[in-house]
């Protein structure tokens, strides 16, 4: 049973949710927990079997009829919201079967390894203006001054929009990630449903103007996309916030989780400015360590036996993903930070057809910024108490303040 310990939207969960999962990968089965409508995957070969699974699905559509789907929908509170409704509700990452394939084989080519190392140039460019910035302040908040600015101006840079852009569109961005967590307040709701329309009206500016004058970016690749009919008008526009909605804030929250973990663990923050060949280990043991996102749901398409139990079709699964990526069973020393961790096949990024598409965007990022300020910043340390995110939807410090020396 799900016991008051679980309880994402108490302010220690959000600082130590380790306890909480420990106690659910003890229970047997898939606990159901009322707060998302779902029974939850704790343990690692749960999760992956379920991830896997391509009888499960995203969007109860693929199963249920429209009056059904129409009542999740109320029951939800993602109705009454016509953008929202049209852009998010929408996107690859609510879409199952051929239509998800064909929507990710659209963008699939700007995130490859090989494409994304085209980057590397602008983002080093621009962490190194920002620290040339942060370390004469001396002290700074590193998740406002540092982490959140760097992947929205990324994903602009990719999209295509003006640099100036970014701050507002990572505002909407957030106010419509926010609703997808438990508390769905009315004006939450209106928040998310007034940033998709603004968004939106952005994103048909820049259609219009590189239908006109293309370049080297993503928006003028997805209007050839369009034009061949591999996706329609709504859909491109769908995609492209889907981007930033899913690659902003989660490697906002892995940067901050991740300095957070090299802070509180000296030993393996002298190991890696001693052995910097040791970063993309250290960035991946950063995403294992405490995952951006801890909870993602799919359906049961049809029934089914999966995890040991029959289940009906419908039937509703939260995979806790940083729970899995802490499970003993998984990984030696689980609960240990240690970025010499390897082979290190963690699921933050997911698992199966809807496994992250940014996720090599995401460590890119972390590359650079973290290769960065060790490197300039050697006494670098903290500088205050560090507040955490709660929820279920997303896990990061919401401020880390940072003691930064040259």
């Amino acid at each position: 049973m799900i016991t008051a310990l679980f309880d994402p939207s108490a302010a220690y969960f959000g600082a130590n949710p380790w306890p909480a999962y420990a106690n659910l990968r003890a229970q047997p089965g898939l606990p159901f927990w009322p707060g998302a409508g779902a029974h939850l995957a704790a343990r690692m070969q749960d999760v992956r079997a379920i991830a896997l699974d391509r009888r499960m699905v995203r969007d109860p559509a693929a199963f249920a009829p429209p009056d059904t789907v129409r009542r999740l929908q109320v029951a939800g509170n993602f109705h009454d919201m016509p953008y929202h409704e049209r852009f998010v509700q929408t996107s690859m990452l609510d879409t199952d079967g051929p239509d998800h394939d064909r929507l990710r084989r659209a963008v699939f080519p700007f995130f490859t390894k090989t494409r994304l190392e085209g980057l590397r140039g602008f983002v080093t460019a621009w962490v190194d203006r920002a620290l040339d910035r942060l370390i004469a302040q001396g002290h700074i908040d590193f998740v406002a001054d540092l982490a959140a600015p760097l992947p929205g101006q990324v994903i602009g840079h990719l999209i295509g929009t003006d640099a100036a852009l970014a701050p507002q569109m990572t505002e909407w961005s957030d106010q419509v990630v926010r609703y997808f967590d438990i508390d769905r307040t009315p004006a939450k709701k209106a928040l998310a449903e007034e940033a998709t329309r603004l968004f939106a009206l952005l994103l048909e500016d820049l259609h219009r103007e590189r239908s006109a004058r293309p370049r080297d970016d993503l928006m003028s690749a997805m209007i050839e996309a369009e034009r061949a009919r591999l996706l329609t008008h709504d859909e491109l526009i769908a995609t492209i916030m889907q981007i930033l909605h899913a690659g902003h804030g989660s490697t906002i929250d892995v940067m901050g989780s991740g300095l957070h973990a090299l802070l509180t663990h000296p030993d393996q923050l002298a190991l890696l400015r001693t052995t910097p060949d040791l970063m993309a280990r250290a960035v991946q043991e950063m995403f294992r360590f405490a995952a951006p996102l801890p909870f993602f749901h799919r359906y049961a398409a049809q029934d089914l036996t999966i995890c040991g139990q029959d289940w009906p079709q419908g039937t509703k699964f939260g995979l806790l993903y940083a729970s899995a990526n802490r499970d003993p069973a998984a990984f030696a020393r689980a609960d240990a930070f240690d970025i010499t961790r390897h082979p290190n096949l963690h699921l933050a990024f997911g698992a199966g057809v809807h496994v992250c598409l940014g996720n090599n965007l995401a460590r890119l990022n972390m590359d650079i910024l973290f290769t960065a300020l060790l490197a300039r910043a050697p006494d670098l340390a903290p500088d205050g108490p560090v507040r955490w995110k709660s929820g279920l939807q997303a896990h990061g410090p919401l401020t880390l303040p940072l003691r930064l020396t040259r």
